[in-house]
């Protein structure tokens, strides 16, 4: 039969490498520190940069809400978490403080 298959022969035995045992732990903290840096750590700024948005928040600011709508701020109170906005001089709309997405310059309205 070795004539058409040719006989294997054991390979000479070589050492096994062998590590530590903390290589899967080094690339776990690797990649947690890359979660951190990548998702967790701008997502937690942007959430800091809209609650400092949502507390200075006053009467007379211009604002864009989430739906795209312009107007100025004519009711605000610091315990309820509704403000009104007047889109013009006769219509009012009432929306979450959260809808809230910038804050104007002066004088935005009158340019559109």
């Amino acid at each position: 039969m070795s004539f058409f298959i040719a006989d294997a022969h054991a390979q000479a035995a070589t050492p096994a490498a062998t590590g530590s045992g903390f290589e899967p732990f080094i690339m776990l903290a690797v990649l947690g520190a890359f979660f951190y840096f990548m998702i967790i750590r701008p997502q937690s700024k942007r959430v800091k940069e809209h609650k400092a948005l949502m507390s200075a928040l006053a009467k007379g600011d211009e604002v864009l809400t989430g739906g795209g709508i312009v107007g100025r701020i004519s009711k605000i109170a610091d315990d309820k978490d509704f403000v009104v906005i007047a889109l013009n001089d006769t219509t009012e709309v009432t929306v979450q403080k959260g809808a809230i997405s910038a804050v104007l310059p002066k004088g935005t309205m009158k340019s559109l």
